[in-house]
């Protein structure tokens, strides 16, 4: 019945427009009745970003499952990329939407109101996870920020183009710049492909040297750093 709501919902935003289009007009296709709408959208424009209650909840869910030893700007960027999953699941509906939101000033303010809510649930976990740091609010605001930013702009780039190109790989490298420019993980610097110092190991070995003398060269040389 939900994917029946928000199949009619579609088809008769894109043959009448959003604002021409009334709840009534929505179960009337769908063949159900105005509680079943209710349901499981509070309002018309619900109908319209379906599925982010989900991803909220599983962005919630997978931070706190996160170790508290682990490198939290990293931790947070993962959880952004379950926003690209969401989308990357159905690109022609994803695509549809955009184009639909860009259209109406009300889906736009609704739209903004969810990045919210994204942002902030990020920005939670960071404040929890820098909270001995004086400025830690305030750097798990600015870091939650860049994130949301970061992803969108590549998720944008991708929607803008009607779904084509690697959008995994453009977050991807939207997301390195937040990474390079805020984690304390030397591991998860290095944007240009800059390693650091202690990642090179230079090994001098005979022509004919067997293979596995070489790999035990290299592995002596990484116990010793």
């Amino acid at each position: 019945m939900r994917e029946s709501l928000i199949a009619a919902a579609f088809q008769l935003f894109l043959e009448r427009g959003f604002e021409q289009t009334t709840i009534d007009d929505i179960v009337a296709l769908a063949g159900v009745g105005r509680r079943s709408f209710f349901r499981y959208f509070p309002t018309k424009e619900d109908v319209v970003f379906p599925d982010h209650e989900r991803c909220l909840t599983d962005m919630t869910e997978f931070l706190q499952q996160q170790s508290p030893d682990g490198d939290p700007v990293a931790h947070v960027c993962d959880a952004a990329r379950l926003v690209l999953r969401m989308y990357g699941e159905n690109p022609a509906f994803s695509v549809q939407r955009y184009r639909l939101t860009k259209k109406v000033p009300g889906l736009r303010a609704h739209e903004l109101s969810v990045v919210w809510r994204y942002e902030r649930t990020l920005a939670e976990y960071l404040r929890a996870r820098y909270a001995a740091r004086p400025d830690g609010t305030l750097r798990a605001d600015v870091i939650a920020a860049s994130v949301v930013a970061a992803h969108n702009h590549a998720l944008r780039s991708w929607l803008r183009s009607g779904g084509r190109g690697d959008a995994i790989k453009d977050v991807d490298h939207a997301l390195d710049y937040v990474r390079d420019a805020w984690s304390e993980d030397p591991a998860g610097r290095g944007i240009d492909g800059r390693d650091d110092k202690e990642d090179v190991i230079v090994l001098i070995s005979r022509r004919k040297a067997p293979m596995w003398r070489v790999i035990q060269g290299i592995e002596a040389a990484l116990d010793e750093a």
